[in-house]
């Protein structure tokens, strides 16, 4: 790849990581996507995607953890279920045409549900997450983002909100930091893939953590609850829209 084409796939990489840092997710499938479009390798494009997610998402749980835009107690019921099944659902090989499509259709329709919420039907004052329900719903998003290669905060976010157990805000900060210890765990059990890293790694590295500085300082400081639910939305079209395979 020449100097203008890796410079350009920076460009895009910073691009994504602003726009999903701003909602607290790393963007590992925007990555993926990207990387695809510009011809790289697939035994590059997951490990790549997966130091890149760590990265974004290590700097943006600390941004929102620091702004107090994170609550523990919403977040340890489902990351107990989603670690374990994180590794189970990585270890499963499904065809491709049958869960991908449904897990498209299931981001499509909670982003349709976000984008036509007001901040007034989400501003109610959030529960604290059942435990036992807490720990259910990590095992399913574990197991999802397992099979997607994603950090899962594509499905935390939306169902946090929907059903009442966090804010718009504070759902930020508790997916970063679900994603970054998802995404630890994922780099863990595939360590030897990090052999397959491209040279130009520090650049890439760079334009992600650059993107997520600006994300993260439009999600912490200047979104309103509405801006940060319509581009949740905008996220999880275009999450569901790669799932279906439109691009």
């Amino acid at each position: 790849m020449s100097w203008e084409w890796e410079l350009l796939l920076a460009i895009c990489l910073f691009l994504g990581a602003a726009l999903y840092s701003s909602v607290g997710h790393a963007g590992a499938s925007a990555y993926i996507a990207i990387m695809a479009l510009f011809g790289v390798a697939p035994s590059v494009m997951r490990p790549t995607a997966l130091v890149l997610n760590v990265l974004v998402s290590a700097y943006a749980s600390w941004r929102y953890v620091g702004a107090g835009l994170f609550r523990g107690r919403t977040l340890w019921p489902v990351l107990v279920g989603a670690i374990p099944c994180a590794f189970i659902g990585g270890s499963i090989q499904l065809p491709g045409q049958y869960y991908r499509p449904l897990i498209g259709g299931v981001l499509l329709v909670a982003a349709v549900r976000l984008l036509s919420s007001s901040e007034h039907q989400m501003a109610r004052a959030p529960i604290d997450i059942p435990v036992g329900w807490g720990v259910l719903a990590g095992c399913g998003i574990g197991l999802l983002s397992g099979l997607t290669g994603t950090g899962g905060g594509i499905f935390l976010s939306p169902l946090l909100l929907l059903m009442g157990w966090s804010d718009a805000r504070t759902a930020s900060g508790v997916a970063a930091v679900f994603i970054l210890c998802n995404s630890i765990a994922g780099l863990l059990g595939n360590l030897a893939s990090v052999r397959a890293l491209p040279p130009d790694l520090p650049l890439l590295a760079a334009a992600a953590l650059a993107g997520a500085v600006v994300g993260t300082m439009l999600g912490v400081g200047r979104f309103s609850n509405r801006v940060i639910l319509k581009a949740l939305g905008v996220v999880l079209i275009i999450a569901g829209l790669k799932m279906i395979g439109v691009y």
